[in-house]
């Protein structure tokens, strides 16, 4: 999404930043960027699975090593 602003004739920074921000703000753009900035990446489930067992592996590793007194 392309927004492009043009400055207008003999008009002064302040007025066209309020212009600007103001264009930004109907086109929805500073929204959308927000939506997309935290949205979670989708992991297969082949993966999901493979980290379960890793972590229950390492969490057996660490209710051992508790056992014998090296934690």
């Amino acid at each position: 999404m392309a927004i492009e602003i043009k400055k207008k004739e003999g008009e002064n920074l302040n007025s066209f930043l309020y212009r600007f921000n103001k264009k930004i703000q109907h086109s929805g753009l500073v929204k959308e960027v927000k939506r997309r900035q935290f949205k979670k990446r989708v992991v297969n489930k082949t993966k999901r699975r493979l980290a379960a067992l890793y972590r229950l592996q390492k969490k057996e590793e660490f209710v051992a090593n508790k056992k014998y007194g090296y934690h």
